[in-house]
């Protein structure tokens, strides 16, 4: 995708709006996200990472739906799903440059904002104030982790969707429901029946 400057506005633009709603960073560490930042439009079903593969991206959700998915006895199990004005990487291979253990796969057509990981350690050194921007949007992800480490202790399948239902339902439409099922630990069955219990109940 052509970093024309109306398309870097439009899509840079959330971004930036994410980083001073969570606190105030200097002109200096603003102009040098402008000259680093990168922005890829990639196609519904394209892997933006795919297991084995190394990832040195940080990558801001401007448009879209994207998930976390890894392969065990030869199903994929999808691990989170994410849409816009969020992060996504493989955090375990971006933070210890090892292999990635999952794929991550576009739902939607998706626009993101990426930024290099060395381009993030010179920030982290040079503009103290992003190493809070980056804690408090962290904080999220693994507030996220926490809340599918949660649903996969419930045993209950219905319990399951009524919390997906309750945290995500913004992205209700906009999912597959096989994908669904998987997050939730659950087969495409029960989670049809599920809701089509609960549609007759109104």
């Amino acid at each position: 995708m052509t970093n024309t400057s109306k398309q870097f506005s439009d899509a840079a633009g959330p971004l930036f709006a994410l980083i001073n709603s969570v606190h105030p960073v200097s002109d200096a560490a603003m102009q040098y996200v402008r000259e680093k930042i990168e922005l890829t439009q990639i196609s519904k079903g394209t892997l933006l990472v795919s297991a084995g593969q190394y990832c040195d991206q940080l990558y801001f959700v401007n448009k879209g739906v994207l998930r976390g998915y890894v392969k065990m006895d030869n199903k994929d199990i999808t691990t989170w799903i994410t849409a816009e004005n969020e992060l996504v990487t493989s955090i375990s291979s971006y933070y210890q440059q090892i292999p990635s253990i999952e794929n991550i796969e576009a739902l939607e057509d998706c626009i993101l904002a990426s930024i290099h990981r060395d381009d993030m350690n010179y920030m982290y050194k040079n503009f103290p104030e992003v190493n809070i921007v980056v804690r408090v949007i962290l904080e999220k992800y693994y507030q996220d982790a926490e809340e599918r480490a949660y649903i996969c202790r419930l045993t209950d399948a219905t319990a399951k969707y009524h919390r997906f239902i309750n945290t995500k339902s913004h992205l209700l439409n906009r999912i597959p429901l096989k994908y669904i099922a998987s997050y939730l630990g659950m087969t495409l069955e029960t989670l049809s029946r599920i809701r089509s219990r609960l549609s007759q109940r109104g």
